[in-house]
């Protein structure tokens, strides 16, 4: 038993020491094989750790050749600015030589040019000196014997003209102090006068408040001036609280222009491209209305069938008088007057109204042509295919030429009654209002004129003309021209003062 024990004992630990022997070779071999493996792996790190430095090496290298190629040619780049900067100052510094070369030059020849005229300064001199003595030599007279005689002569001839100038004074204050008191004698007439109402020669617009005035005149008056030229009529701005008088003998440009200011007024924009719009607009509305004024007139007195240019030239009696009557109120009347005579006559009813409303056509256009208005209209009525009757009433109203029916005798009568009522023979005004037209017409004449507006009753005439045709010189010339032709057609109390205007303008739109 105990040898079975001794045996089993020994067993075992022969056992342990052949296990750990074999542990101790296996671990050897792991521990063998874990270094080569360490080694090999640190050879394959080393070889790679050399390869990437290669890599960056060569690509340090590149960059460097970059960087050192980019440097180059900024140095090249900018060798060159420097020599072509150095070029243009070395032209201008020989533009500059050359210059005050020029400049010295010129200098020397002002210098030799001055030398030059003073000297001739002083040879003139002494001609004047010799012929000075020539003259005194030949007329036997000194210098102040002879200033003595032209001023004497000079006082004679101022004294004759003031002399002159005094009568006609005396005689234009005459004229005036008598015109002005048949003038006052005719509004009071006029005033109590019926149906008709005159139209007068200025009109008035109000004002919202006294500041609307000098938005009307404009920075330098350039408002007022460009409002004035559009429409030929004068703005009178005065102490008037609230109030613009606006005065001119036609009553079309003068209602165009009120129109035109009541709505620059409302609208509260005022400067010269606002004032054309508002003129233009203003102009066309007016022509309207005169078509509609004609069309109210042939319908309330039963004329129909009128050519439609008759129609405007009645709708433009409207606004024109004749011896303090309005035209067409003149001219409606007359048709109904001579339409009741001829029904009592049993004579042609509608003939005799359509004579009688066109008996004074000719009053809407005699400022524009030569010759009455009775010539006038009768030619009106003739270009525009009304009968050979018709156009004998017209031209036969005033007894210019025979009666050819009985309806001419009736249109005649009835002209004469519709005249005959208390105020109807304004003669001043009339006569006043055919100077005006005269005074336009005579600048219309001229070649190169555009327009001609009389304005300031009648003292003013302001002529625009055509800047392609009409240059400065030539505006001098036109304006003394006009002068000449008034002084020896028109008779007319003081001076008329003539304005020639030409005026360029240049306009572009931005796009």
């Amino acid at each position: 038993m105990l040898e079975y024990v001794i045996i089993t004992v020994a067993t075992l630990a022969v056992g342990l020491i052949a296990g750990y022997f074999s542990r101790k070779l296996i671990a050897e071999a792991r521990i063998t094989s874990a270094e080569e493996a360490a080694k090999k792996i640190i050879e394959e790190a080393k070889q790679e750790a050399n390869a990437i430095k290669r890599e960056k090496q060569l690509e340090a290298k590149e960059e460097a050749h970059r960087l050192r190629h980019e440097i180059e040619k900024e140095c090249r780049d900018r060798r060159a600015d420097l020599q072509r900067i150095e070029r243009r100052l070395l032209q201008k510094e020989e533009n500059l030589d050359r210059k005050i070369n020029a400049i010295e030059r010129k200098e020397e020849d002002l210098r030799k040019k001055e030398e030059e005229n003073q000297r001739t300064q002083e040879k003139l001199q002494q001609l004047y000196l010799q012929q000075l003595a020539e003259l005194e030599r030949v007329s036997g007279l000194t210098k102040e014997e002879a200033k003595d005689i032209l001023l004497k002569r000079a006082r004679e001839e101022i004294t004759h003209e003031m002399a002159v100038m005094v009568k006609e004074t005396e005689s234009q204050a005459k004229a005036e102090a008598e015109k002005r008191a048949r003038e006052v004698v005719t509004m009071a007439i006029q005033r109590c006068a019926a149906d008709h109402v005159s139209e007068a020669t200025v009109s008035v617009v109000s004002l919202p408040n006294d500041e609307m005035k000098g938005r009307i005149i404009g920075r330098e008056g350039r408002n007022i001036r460009t409002l004035e030229t559009l429409t030929g009529i004068d703005l009178i701005i005065d102490d008037t609280p609230e109030a613009v008088i606006l005065s001119g003998f036609d009553p079309i440009r003068r209602e165009i222009a009120r129109l035109a200011l009541e709505k620059l007024i409302s609208d509260g924009r005022i400067h010269p491209a606002r004032i054309e719009e508002i003129v233009e607009k203003t102009r066309k509305e007016v022509e309207a209305q005169i078509k509609e004024e004609g069309e109210r007139a042939t319908f309330e007195t039963g004329v129909h069938g009128l050519h439609p240019e008759l129609v405007i030239l009645l709708g433009k009696l409207r606004y024109r008088t004749s011896y303090g009557q309005n035209v067409l109120q003149h001219s409606i009347e007359v048709a109904h007057l001579a339409g009741t005579m001829a029904a009592e006559l049993g004579l042609d009813i509608h003939f005799a109204k359509r004579a009688g409303l066109l008996h004074d056509i000719g009053k809407a256009v005699d400022h524009e042509t030569e010759g009455s208005h009775v010539v006038t209209g009768a030619e009106l009525a003739k270009r525009y295919k009304e009968s050979p009757e018709i156009v004998n009433a017209i031209a036969a109203h005033h007894g210019d030429t025979d009666f050819h029916t009985l309806e001419a005798v009736l249109i005649q009568a009835a002209d004469a009654i519709s005249a005959a009522r208390p105020g109807a023979r304004r003669e001043t005004l009339e006569a006043y209002i055919k100077r005006l037209e005269k005074l336009e017409q005579i600048a219309d004449s001229f070649e190169g004129v555009e327009k001609a507006y009389a304005i300031h009753a009648g003292r003013e005439i302001r002529i625009m003309v055509k800047p392609d045709r009409i240059d400065d010189y030539a505006s001098i010339q036109i304006a003394r021209d006009i002068v000449k032709k008034i002084e020896s057609t028109l008779e007319y109390p003081g001076q008329i003062k003539v304005t020639v205007i030409r005026e360029t303008r240049a306009v572009d739109y931005a796009k």
